[in-house]
């Protein structure tokens, strides 16, 4: 009897443990936790406000995301408007983000990552030929041209991008993400625009080819399509 009880602990630790390696975001254990931006105290995520205090202004943003976005600000003719819980306070716990992609013609959403989240994404405007690259060794590459209407799902932590290759016409997506706080990680940016920059013996060693094309790499201008 004893070890019967011993196992089922057991099994319900693992389970809990398993549960807590698989989440993206935790469950809230409560209707909802509003970020407490002034609190000092540090936690995964945010503190929450007092409930007493929360207004409905706390789950609203004037995001305008109806406007259309500038796309002539950055090399890569894309624009991303995200609404997280940096913007929302009440989107603290609650697992879920949005964001709206203007891409120029011929603009791109370069390749990139997003560690915490899932993706799905929805053209609303133009056309998109998008793709993903899975994980090693295989490092397969699926990819799709998407319509108006369309939609596609970026697995968690895969490298993917967007590019319009409308040469006349603009596009617009709207994509929701599995996380509060996505986060993005731009492939070339972090490679070879990171601060203090990568040694290029690393880098010319990693990508085959000769450091002075690393020294032009690092010495282009990388710019955030992030907003």
């Amino acid at each position: 009897m004893a070890s019967s009880y011993y196992f089922l602990l057991l099994a319900a630790v693992l389970a809990l443990a398993s549960w807590q390696a698989i989440a993206s975001d935790p469950s809230p254990l409560q209707d909802f936790c509003v970020a407490d931006n002034s609190s000092r105290v540090l936690v995964n995520g945010f503190v929450c406000k007092d409930p007493k205090d929360v207004k409905a202004d706390d789950f609203f943003l004037a995001a305008k995301l109806d406007m259309p976005r500038d796309t002539k600000t950055n090399k890569v003719g894309s624009n991303v408007t995200l609404i997280n819980v940096m913007r929302i306070p009440g989107l603290n716990t609650l697992g879920i983000s949005l964001a709206r992609i203007d891409y120029a013609s011929l603009g791109e959403n370069p390749p990139h990552t997003h560690p915490h989240a899932t993706e799905i994404l929805t053209v609303l405007e133009g056309t998109l030929y998008v793709g993903f690259v899975t994980s090693n060794p295989e490092n397969k590459f699926l990819s799709k041209v998407l319509n108006r209407g369309d939609v596609f799902v970026f697995p968690e932590g895969l490298i993917h991008f967007q590019f319009n290759p409308n040469p006349h016409k603009p596009a617009v997506a709207i994509a929701a993400l599995s996380s509060q706080n996505p986060g993005a990680i731009t492939i070339a940016n972090a490679v070879f625009g990171s601060k203090p920059t990568i040694s290029d013996d690393v880098l010319a060693k990693a990508f085959q080819v000769d450091k002075k094309t690393v020294d032009w790499l690092q010495a282009q201008f990388w710019t955030d399509n992030q907003n």
